[in-house]
């Protein structure tokens, strides 16, 4: 496997050490892990993701750099920016050392607040943040990096929309914190880019902020609180756990209740050797230094497949009713939706500081070996209904995701004519209940896979065995052989 690895023509040097480096890690077995969470995990219903079996850091780690740029790093070396290439660099240099399970930070902040003071000349800032954003897209390979703006209008952000219209990077994945106070003039530009580029999907941080506090967007869409983030996220995957029935009561009476209580024990279990074994709290210079607070991380409890589980379940009864297109189909849906948020709030969690000892349910955005499972509480692709129907069928259940769920949308190039349209449409959406909307045009490059970004001409590189600068195309390549992504449905 590791000489393996090391020949694959594909895997730049930076991929190879990496992956030789999770292959190392998964040699040991540290976790105390039982029989019955084992034969789970073998049988896919309940997978960690890729963490590792000795996770030696939190998976999703969220810095306060706006502590950064007021008082610098003493670990790093770095006094406080004053002037924009100062800032561009001090942020750059800490990114370096944020880790995460990709080893590369998750989240890089409020990036327009965080440069906004810098500004003094916007053709001087206009370059620095160009040579900004092309640095982030060169050295942090993977698309799981996120940056955050809004959601007021700032000329630091409203550059960095421009710039992304020009640079057509899949890094950094950006969101836009969306509320009353960002102005549509703003919004609509961050439409244009988003057709453009696949980003900045839209986030209601009106909701977000009710929920967690001071909150960023992280990895895919993950809300998570700021100074903290997430030990694990571990997901069950609920179509391959319907497979295992035989009819409706035994997946509610038996396979579900044991699933859940498996999945909690294994992330416990995760959650107690970081805290208690790995060192990482006692000894990284992000917490010495107050930049992360080891009471305020919470950790994951994620889920895959709920339309295929209920058409499964369904099937099972004799009924053709369809998740997305009955009323019988969603509401069986929200029903099993509303017994995990049931067992997320019964269940204790010490560690989970950041979310009063209870863990947080998430829509996982799924994995490139996926195949007919579709990512959390999605429709299928290729099944979608009408816009309005779609809209109001996926808001029903984002209110119980607070860690993150979202729906992608895909639009007709002649939506650039009218951006507005398009945000009176995210409006709606925000109105009836929705935490997170993704769009983008038929014509980009960059299209959103599941909650990452990338880059169609970088796949079809891949296609050809050629390396790949950024490491989560490979991701992007087993979801549009696996997942049909390139099949959704166009709004017009």
């Amino acid at each position: 496997m590791a000489l393996n690895i090391i020949q694959d023509q594909t895997l730049t040097f930076e991929q190879k050490v990496v992956n030789l480096a999770r292959y190392a890690e998964n040699t040991l077995n540290v976790l105390n892990i039982s029989d019955e969470i084992q034969v789970l995990r073998e049988a896919g219903i309940i997978c960690d993701l890729f963490e590792g079996n000795a996770p030696y850091r939190p998976r999703y780690i969220l810095p306060d750099y706006e502590k950064l740029m007021k008082k610098g790093c003493s670990f790093l070396e770095l006094a406080p920016p004053t002037n924009i290439w100062e800032a561009t660099h001090t942020l750059l240099i800490f990114y370096k050392h944020v880790p995460s399970i990709t080893t590369m930070p998750v989240y890089i902040g409020n990036i327009d607040t965080l440069l906004e003071p810098f500004i003094e000349n916007e053709e001087e800032a206009r370059l620095a943040i160009k040579l900004f954003l092309t640095h982030i897209d060169r050295t942090i390979t993977d698309s799981f990096c996120h940056a955050n703006i809004g959601p007021k209008s700032t000329r630091a952000g409203r550059i960095i929309l421009e710039l992304e219209q020009e640079l057509q990077n899949a890094t950094p994945n950006i969101t836009l914190k969306y509320d009353d106070t960002t102005s549509r003039e703003f919004a609509e530009l961050a439409i244009v880019t988003a057709l453009k580029t696949a980003k900045p999907s839209f986030a209601n941080d009106k909701m977000f902020k009710t929920e967690l506090g001071e909150y960023g967007i992280a990895s895919c869409y993950n809300g998570l609180p700021v100074a903290g983030g997430a030990h694990t996220l571990v997901r069950m995957n609920l179509a391959k756990l319907a497979m295992t029935v035989t009819d409706t009561e035994e997946f509610f009476e038996t396979a579900l209740p044991r699933a859940m209580e498996c999945m909690a024990n294994y992330i416990e279990e995760r959650i107690r050797f970081i805290i208690e074994e790995s060192t990482f709290f006692e000894t990284n210079f992000l917490v010495k230094e107050g930049f992360i607070r080891k009471d305020n991380f919470t950790s994951m409890f994620g889920l895959v497949g709920l339309a295929e589980c209920v058409n499964n379940l369904l099937s099972i009864e004799g009924h053709d009713d369809r998740f997305g297109h009955s009323q019988v189909a969603n509401d069986l849906g929200e029903h099993i939706i509303e017994i995990m948020h049931t067992f997320i709030i019964e269940h204790v969690s010490p560690h989970c500081g950041a979310t009063k000892e209870r863990l947080l349910l998430h829509a996982q955005v799924g994995i490139g070996d996926d195949i007919n499972v579709s990512p959390g509480c999605r429709i299928p692709i290729g099944e979608e209904p009408e816009l309005l129907q779609h809209l109001v069928q996926s808001a029903r259940f984002h209110k119980y995701f607070p860690s993150g769920i979202g729906d992608i949308f895909p639009f007709e190039v002649t939506a650039f004519n009218n951006p507005a349209y398009v945000l009176r449409i995210i409006e709606g959406a925000f109105k009836e209940g929705m935490r997170y909307f993704s769009l983008y045009s038929t014509e980009s490059d960059v299209i959103r896979i599941t909650g990452y970004l990338v880059k169609k001409s970088e796949i079809e590189k891949l296609d050809q065995g050629i390396a790949t600068l950024q490491d989560t195309v490979v991701l992007g390549q087993g979801q549009v052989r696996n997942g049909r992504v390139l099949e959704r449905k166009v709004q017009k």
